[in-house]
């Protein structure tokens, strides 16, 4: 596969592009995993990551691509909505005791995708490294989402990148 039909795999049109003015109707979907064959599980209201095996049913992230360019920031990567696919949860960030936090919130990606102005807290820069996807906060520049190279650890928003958490994941198309 050559370079550019692989990072038109991962990212979605720019706000500018013909593409993206079209609205899309639903969001591409993907399984995730990090580079220790965790994936994430939903467990409550909570993204967990675990090893995976044929006994774990992994969530199924669906990514859709923000209308809203008020935070484009093509430096960054693609702005882009996160949800869980089957479900009415989007991934968002609050800032929790001092510190910003991933949380669920049960609202469906369509939702958010098709209101004029999304709410900061929703969006994220989704941005490619080699064969691997990144995703940072918009909300709270510089804090990745990250799983922990230890099992059944809460997905979580980081900002130390390539110590104790994974904030590179790979995503294999659903569709």
């Amino acid at each position: 596969m050559d370079s550019s039909s692989q990072s038109s795999e991962f990212f979605l049109p720019q706000e500018n592009s013909e593409e993206a003015k079209e609205r899309q109707i639903y969001p591409r979907t993907y399984k995730i995993h990090d580079s220790q064959q965790m994936v994430w599980v939903l467990t409550g209201n909570s993204l967990m990551a675990v090893p995976a095996s044929n006994n774990v049913k992994p969530v199924v992230l669906s990514l859709i691509a923000c209308r809203d360019s008020e935070f484009q920031d093509a430096a960054k990567g693609n702005l882009v909505l996160l949800g869980i696919e089957s479900k009415s949860l989007c991934l968002f960030c609050a800032e929790i005791s001092g510190t910003p936090t991933l949380q669920l919130k049960n609202v469906d990606i369509m939702e958010m995708y098709n209101v004029d102005k999304v709410q900061k807290a929703y969006l994220f820069y989704h941005s490619k490294e080699g064969s691997t996807s990144t995703f940072q906060s918009v909300s709270y520049p510089g804090w990745f989402i990250a799983s922990s190279s230890t099992a059944r650890q809460a997905i979580i928003l980081t900002q130390q990148r390539g110590e104790a958490n994974n904030t590179n994941f790979y995503l294999e198309p659903e569709d």
